[in-house]
């Protein structure tokens, strides 16, 4: 029986929870869309990674209840639904949608609403979401290629873009401990409540809350709660030394323009072989200008660093490249050319990819033809190294703001 089924909306969110799910002690595997093969033998937890971030609401909505239908098929006791510990969303979805369709298919009338990740500088108070010291709608999502935020109120982002009314538990109800946050729980569905955002602006309070919920059949979001509800249904275990890949042929792929992935970038340049992937060629070139990119990779192959190919730029340069060519031409051409550059990669013989960015880890995944993975030792908080079922193929997924600026270098000084 599985003891928590997750459905993550990317691919990069997936690997994030997974990671924190096995270093609290549940046996986990990621699987790359509704599974289609029997799982490993003596699985606790199972995390169903979709690319449901951005895409339509209607498509957001199908795919997730087709990954619910399956958990249930399992005979899942409780379920998760994991996005970005930034909440990253429009004032449509897809988070709200998702999250209303999921409660409808369960029989359920609320749940809570977590993104919170103290140790990645995730904390929410009064119901406000901050990213380190500074409010979400001041920090660099503000300038997010897709979604944009632009209000750090969960509540009025909650709000906005789903059918109920979001309550808070606050820091003062928090404090008093899990049996205090059920009473306000069920205060709040008395008044009519269908979500309700917890403030949590350490680790002990998320612990308070992962113990509040064990009721519930329905949680939502981010990784710093699931480790905690896997803490519980773990009976406090930890996980074993997980695996590493082995030293071998490896390349890093960059799509992010996140702040903390042009510090990696520009810290990666310094001491490893990197070429910029120009939209503009992407869009016109197309297969002339991947067999370019990847002779340039296959030439610097082998080396004490991989070779980064990246289409990391600053603010100011994404928005310029947007307004040229449209934000989703020019995501579009870039994306399906990593993919195609990875596919090459691997038939030339790369056993190891460090995908930075989203929507660059998922279309790398999808091409690949990968369709779950074992999870590793982590490289950073939320960043595991994954390989592939049965085979000898390792991938990192990074979101974009995860890591410290040595990140790309760190990753490879891990290898067996």
């Amino acid at each position: 029986m599985i003891q928590l089924g997750i459905i993550a909306d990317d691919f990069t969110g997936a690997s994030d929870i997974a990671s924190f799910l096995v270093e609290n002690g549940l046996r986990t595997v990621q699987m790359n869309g509704i599974p289609q093969r029997p799982l490993p033998d003596g699985v606790d937890a199972v995390v169903i990674s979709l690319k449901s971030r951005s895409n339509p609401v209607d498509e957001a909505i199908a795919q997730s209840l087709a990954a619910l239908a399956w958990l249930r098929a399992q005979d899942c006791r409780q379920f998760y639904f994991k996005y970005c510990s930034t909440f990253d969303s429009t004032a449509q979805g897809n988070i709200g949608p998702v999250t209303d369709a999921l409660l409808d298919a369960l029989g359920e009338d609320f749940t809570v609403i977590s993104p919170a990740l103290p140790v990645n500088g995730r904390t929410i108070f009064n119901g406000y979401l901050f990213v380190g010291e500074v409010l979400l709608n001041e920090s660099g999502m503000r300038n997010h290629p897709i979604t944009p935020m632009t209000d750090a109120s969960l509540i009025r982002l909650m709000n906005a873009q789903s059918r109920g009314k979001t309550g808070l538990v606050a820091c003062p109800d928090v404090a008093q401990g899990a049996a205090r946050v059920r009473e306000r729980f069920a205060e709040l569905r008395r008044d009519g409540y269908r979500y309700t955002v917890v403030d949590s602006v350490d680790n002990a309070q998320l612990a308070v809350l992962a113990e509040a919920c064990a009721d519930l059949k329905l949680l939502t979001g981010g990784s710093g709660l699931g480790a905690y509800v896997a803490a519980r249904l773990s009976g406090g275990k930890k996980g074993s030394d997980a695996f590493v890949p082995r030293k071998a042929l490896t390349v890093a792929l960059s799509g992010s323009c996140s702040v903390m992935t042009n510090k990696q970038v520009a810290a990666y340049q310094a001491i490893a072989p990197t070429r910029f992937v120009e939209a503009e060629r992407c869009i016109h070139e197309g297969d002339a200008y991947i067999e370019e990119l990847y002779q340039w990779a296959v030439a610097h192959l082998g080396g004490e660093y991989a070779p980064l190919l990246y289409a990391t730029v600053p603010p100011d340069e994404l928005k310029a490249i947007q307004q040229r060519f449209g934000v989703e031409k020019a995501s579009h051409a870039i994306e399906q050319t990593f993919a195609a550059l990875a596919v090459k990669l691997k038939a030339h013989g790369v056993r190891n990819f460090i995908n930075a960015g989203g929507e660059t880890s998922s279309i790398v995944v999808q091409h690949l033809g990968v369709d779950g993975f074992h999870i590793g030792r982590q490289i950073a908080p939320g960043v595991p190294w994954l390989r592939v079922l049965d085979d000898d193929l390792y991938l990192a997924l990074k979101s974009g703001n995860f890591g410290s600026e040595d990140f790309f270098a760190h990753a490879q000084g891990m290898f067996a």
